[in-house]
């Protein structure tokens, strides 16, 4: 069954709605939470894909994650 175009556009106003509710010290905060989140998310990835590197290769292996993904970010622009 697939959705119809006015259930979508039913939920996109309700999305809307509820992102103009939020308070504006709740969006600001949003983007350094974002942050946390997406940092922890990378950090977990590099522990589970070198489980036998110490907290110095550790710490390398992600700032060179970050630079991965700066240089991705910036071939797309």
């Amino acid at each position: 069954m697939q959705p119809t175009p006015e259930l979508i556009d039913d939920i996109y106003r309700e999305k809307v709605l509820r992102a103009r509710s939020v308070p504006m010290a709740e969006k600001i905060l949003a983007g350094p939470r974002l942050y946390a989140y997406a940092c922890e998310a990378v950090r977990a990835g590099v522990r589970s894909q070198h489980p036998e590197a110490t907290p110095e290769e550790l710490e390398l292996l992600i700032r060179e994650r970050f630079e991965l993904i700066r240089r991705l970010e910036n071939a797309r622009e």
